[in-house]
């Protein structure tokens, strides 16, 4: 297959947390930054609930700190929205900054705090 279908491949594996395909694919050289048909990464679209894919794609060199191209929010905020701690803690381990805002101004923090109403849990590296 071509590279635009390898990376939308690669997105749809993320995006239905397929680990097993993720691998195959990553370990078959595909670029983990490679945006699919929509302009989106896999670290973009992945499957927010098991930090295994998060940690699958960092590991094989995914940027967590590229925006969305249609919100401009970051993997963190996602997952800070979501409250998926282990797969914020993953990419923060990963080098996701938390001090950079989506395209609403909003740090991870803020996000976290407008879904809990305000009670947040701490993460330590």
């Amino acid at each position: 297959p071509g590279r635009g279908a390898v990376a939308d491949e690669l997105a749809s594996a993320a995006a239905r947390r397929d680990p097993q395909r993720l691998g195959e694919l990553l370990d078959g050289a595909a670029d983990p930054n490679a945006a699919n048909s929509y302009g989106r990464t896999p670290i973009q679209v992945m499957m927010l609930g098991s930090p295994r894919v998060p940690e699958l794609l960092l590991r094989h060199g995914a940027d967590p700190n590229l925006p969305d191209p249609r919100t401009g929010c970051l993997p963190v905020h996602d997952a800070a929205r979501a409250g998926f701690l282990g797969s914020l803690a993953a990419l923060h381990r990963a080098g996701a900054r938390l001090d950079l805002p989506d395209g609403r101004g909003r740090l991870p923090l803020d996000v976290a705090a407008g879904r809990w109403g305000g009670t947040c849990a701490t993460l330590h590296p």
